[in-house]
């Protein structure tokens, strides 16, 4: 298990206290290639949540699972100037395979609009077949020039659908859906991550949108990390991939079609949102393990009542884990235990035992609860919903504390040194972006006034949310 060295204070230093808990978590490793991550169990096993829970959401949209190649010609980006244009600094290019020089380079893929593309021209004829609604779960590459495992990798883990519709209307009802039903809600419920909503201004859309909308969290240091996107295409891709459809009328029409993505990012979001100077905090929805029970020591009657314990609250559909205290002291173990932000704890001693008693301690406040073994499995029922319930509301009203309303462009910039400024949309401008930039912030996302997402940045009354970001 990991060391029990104290982490490095988030007041002293943010970036290394993410670093620490990473490492000593056992989250991830820095891979052989630069940029690279190598995610090591628990660390996967949480990204195994994350993509189960956002899977189901995607289903119930009706988005089926499908796999497109890693290797996309050259060619096929250069169908959308635009969009080559937006990732051509982060491409990682194939030029020689088998010994030989390749007639066309191979782009490994950074998203996969084009090669998809090429197939929904070949699988779309009339409009029966629309809308085509489809998500892969793949690996992409960016060439990352400053990695942070989780946060930035040339390689990381992500989901990214990609559909086709009749109708800009519908295309954008889908995006919209996509966008609340499955990341809002996700992020909402499973995470415990509250986020501002919004659409991105036309300087930082995903390169080829007409329209991306945007979920931003704040980070417990105040900076903003951008957890999930949808975008409208319009019909730019389907221009170029000549990705059309026979309407009723037969007349042959060009599509609409939409992307959306959340990746690996989402677990550095979780460590960043929730962590504390201890270690991580796992909302227990997302938590590999929800109750870990822990003996004091190792004494006969102590690990049979942790085995029985173990057994009852499994049978409940928990997720369960043992400490037999065979990994050291029990100091050690605890410390170990909340590096790892379990939920729920049991301590189970001999001197508690006689009595009949076991300690109940919550990882996201520190409260200890003495309590009857007769008892315990109700309680830690009971406490699983309040934990999350309670984690959201934390991080709501810490979010909410660090947001203000501001007047000016000097005023956002003050307040999005330690957290985000919501300034008049028409107060920022071409120049104001600029001056954002010279100061390492930007627009994060435009919201109306009551937090609704707008149509359209040319709106009146849009709110921008400021801040610093990852």
């Amino acid at each position: 298990m990991a060391s029990p060295s104290v982490l490095t204070p988030q007041s002293e230093d943010f970036p290394k206290w993410y670093q620490d808990i990473v490492a000593k978590a056992e989250m991830a490793d820095n891979g052989p290639v630069r940029g690279t991550m190598v995610i090591r169990p628990y660390g996967y096993a949480i990204w195994e949540r994350i993509q189960a829970s956002i899977d189901e959401r995607i289903k119930r949209t009706g988005a089926q699972n499908a796999y497109f190649p890693l290797f996309i010609p050259e060619s096929y980006l250069s169908k959308e100037s635009e969009h080559i244009e937006g990732f051509s600094p982060e491409l990682a290019v194939v030029t020689h395979a088998g010994g030989e020089e390749l007639a066309e380079p191979i782009v490994v893929r950074p998203t996969s609009e084009t090669v998809i593309g090429e197939f929904m021209a070949k699988w779309i004829q009339s409009y029966r077949d629309l809308p085509l609604l489809l998500n892969q779960w793949a690996n992409v590459v960016r060439w990352e020039l400053r990695p942070r495992l989780f946060l930035r990798s040339s390689e990381f883990l992500w989901q990214e659908g990609h559909t086709a519709h009749a109708s800009a209307e519908d295309a954008s009802a889908y995006a919209m859906r996509i966008h609340l039903q499955v990341y809002n809600d996700f992020l909402e419920k499973v995470l415990a991550v509250p986020t501002f909503l919004g659409i991105k201004p036309p300087s930082e859309r995903f390169a080829g949108a007409t329209n991306t909308m945007t979920c931003e969290g704040m980070m417990r240091d105040g900076k903003a990390l951008q957890m999930a996107t949808s975008h409208e295409l319009g019909q730019n891709f389907a221009r170029a991939f000549d990705i059309y459809y026979q309407s009723e009328e037969g007349q042959a029409e060009l599509c609409f079609t939409t992307s959306w993505g959340a990746s690996t990012r989402l677990v550095g979001g979780l460590i960043m949102a929730h962590g504390d100077d201890n270690g991580l905090v796992l909302p227990p929805a997302v938590a590999p393990w929800v109750v870990v029970v822990i003996a004091v020591r190792e004494d006969e009657e102590v690990l049979a009542a942790c085995q029985q314990l173990n057994e009852v609250l499994s049978s409940q559909g928990l997720r369960t884990q043992i400490d037999d205290g065979r990994r050291g002291s029990f100091g050690r173990r605890v410390t170990d235990w909340e590096m790892k932000g379990v939920p729920l704890r049991i301590e189970v001693g001999p001197r508690d035992l006689a009595q009949g008693l076991v300690t109940v301690v919550r990882r996201d406040t520190g409260e200890k609860f003495p309590v009857a073994l007769t008892e315990v499995v109700d309680l830690v029922e009971s406490l699983v919903g309040q934990i999350q319930d309670d984690m959201y509301a934390a991080a709501t009203a810490f979010r909410d504390e660090r947001t203000k309303d501001v007047n000016s462009l000097d005023e956002a910039i003050l307040t999005a040194q330690s957290g985000f400024a919501r300034l008049a949309w028409d107060l920022v401008g071409e120049n104001g972006e600029a001056r954002l930039k010279a100061e390492a912030m930007t627009v994060r996302c435009l919201q109306r006034a009551d937090g609704a997402i707008p149509d359209n940045e040319l709106e009146e009354g849009l709110v921008a949310i400021i801040a610093k970001s990852y």
